[in-house]
């Protein structure tokens, strides 16, 4: 076996979390990953509107919600669905989408342990007020789960880069 076969880069699925309306760059750099893997591609996204309340033996996860959950919910994880096939159309990877509930990192290192990933995939965050105001009390997503596991952390930039002399978004 030579070190260019796929079944030499790694063993486990790679994980790409997304949210609705993100561009399809992180889903693209995913499944190219995961086609030169030679793995599954999971597309996951993290329903911050439930979280676990407590987990039965048999693995069965029972949520609690905040009161905007729901249809929420439901309407999110459908254009996750829509949006991961039109970036995915024609693309041979195999493919599946996984709705996580919770912290978005913590939710992410889970799903990563219990398929074996080889490789997390998120995008970097938007610009503006109001995920400053998110990142500065939840912290970076990208930077949480590159301290908090030992799989690689792929960090795909979107949007516009920052300038060498411009702030940085949390700046």
């Amino acid at each position: 076996m030579s070190d260019h076969e796929p079944s030499a880069v790694a063993s486990g699925a790679v994980i790409a979390g997304v949210v609705p309306g993100q561009s399809p760059r992180v889903v693209h750099e995913a499944a190219r990953y995961a086609a030169l893997a030679g793995v599954e591609l999971i597309v996951a996204h993290v329903d911050t509107t439930r979280f676990v309340a407590f987990e039965d033996p048999d693995g069965y996860v029972n949520s609690a919600t905040l009161d905007v959950a729901g249809e929420v919910a439901r309407a999110a994880l459908a254009e996750v669905e829509k949006d991961a096939a039109l970036a995915l159309a024609g693309n041979p990877v195999t493919w599946s989408v996984r709705q996580l509930i919770g912290d978005p990192a913590l939710s992410l290192i889970q799903l990563a342990d219990e398929v074996g990933a080889s490789l997390l995939v998120v995008g970097t965050r938007k610009r503006g007020l109001g995920e400053s105001l998110r990142e500065f009390l939840t912290g970076s997503v990208a930077a949480r789960l590159s301290h908090r596991q030992h799989r690689p952390v792929l960090v795909v930039p979107l949007g516009e880069p920052v300038g060498a002399h411009e702030d940085l978004p949390w700046e």
